[in-house]
């Protein structure tokens, strides 16, 4: 009997905006003539960061947000200064050190007037374990769903948008049964896993087994001084100077992941890879989501 086909299920788009940042993004702060600008005619500086700038507009400050980092003042004062030099939004701070502190109703109301928002990199694991269904949490989703809002985050803060969420695994590690963990990450999107500092640190493997383990999920590796921004929850444009992984697992025609022991390599065939460059448009396989 033929299979009936079903249309896609219609979702409420977000109108909010993300960018996902690789780590390192350049923010003038070496020398253009470096080796990496050197080699690639199309580095642009610190084109991550104006463009965030320029997505912002006149709408308020850029609030960052440093909890995942170890140096949370460092962190925070790399991007005032960036931002001052570029004639960029003015930029607060904002540092929840607990949950409580994340419940706190001024942490509300300084997101509430932000522009923008910036997760810095560090430790993904310290933005879920201390915004996890707090108010800041409820009240980023509830603006990225319903206003022209964006939330960025590099390296870490990049990786805390998705779900499901790498927080453990070295970059070489992946190839055993068991070598990475996941969890719920902030839920900024679904049936996505992201990965950062992707090609300069090997992590293709430790991705593809987050896809075994659900093919149904996309991984989108980034690599450092490059980005995606996505429109409508799923339209994805790339910026920055190198390259954007997508891997993509619904056409995969067999893995052993579910019967081998832990400790032990996995299978996977039919995965589809993606390389996509600055300027490069993909559109995400996946239904977007609101927070409800």
């Amino acid at each position: 009997m033929p299979t009936k086909k079903r249309p896609l299920s219609s979702c409420p788009i977000p109108k909010g905006k993300l960018l996902l940042i690789g780590g390192h993004e350049h923010k003038g702060d070496a020398p253009e003539e470096d080796e990496h600008a050197a080699r690639n005619v199309n580095f642009a500086p610190e084109a991550i960061l104006r463009r965030l700038a320029e997505e912002i507009g006149n709408r308020g400050p850029l609030v960052v947000v440093p909890t995942a980092s170890e140096e949370p003042i460092e962190a925070a004062q790399d991007y005032v200064r960036v931002f001052e030099r570029i004639g960029g939004p003015a930029v607060e701070v904002l540092n929840p050190k607990t949950r409580t502190e994340a419940n706190n109703e001024e942490f509300i109301r300084v997101l509430d007037s932000a522009g923008g928002v910036l997760f810095t990199g560090g430790d993904q694991l310290r933005l879920t374990a201390l915004l996890g269904g707090t108010l800041m949490q409820r009240c980023l989703h509830e603006r990225y769903s319903n206003e022209e809002f964006i939330i960025a985050g590099t390296s870490a803060g990049a990786t805390a948008m998705s779900t499901p969420m790498i927080y453990q695994g070295r970059n070489d590690a992946g190839f055993l049964k068991g070598e990475i963990h996941i969890t719920t990450g902030l839920e900024l999107m679904h049936d996505v896993a992201v990965d950062t500092h992707f090609v300069a640190r090997g992590r293709i493997v430790r991705m593809a087994q987050i896809l075994a383990t659900n093919p149904a999920c996309v991984g989108m590796g980034l690599e450092e001084d490059t980005a995606v921004l996505v429109t409508e929850g799923r339209e994805l444009e790339v910026l920055g100077s190198g390259l954007v992984i997508i891997l993509d697992a619904r056409s995969c025609s067999s893995t052993n992941i579910h019967e081998i022991a832990p400790n032990t390599p996995f299978t996977m065939r039919g995965i589809d890879l993606h390389l996509l460059a600055s300027g490069e448009r993909y559109t995400l396989p996946i239904q977007p989501r609101l927070y409800a």
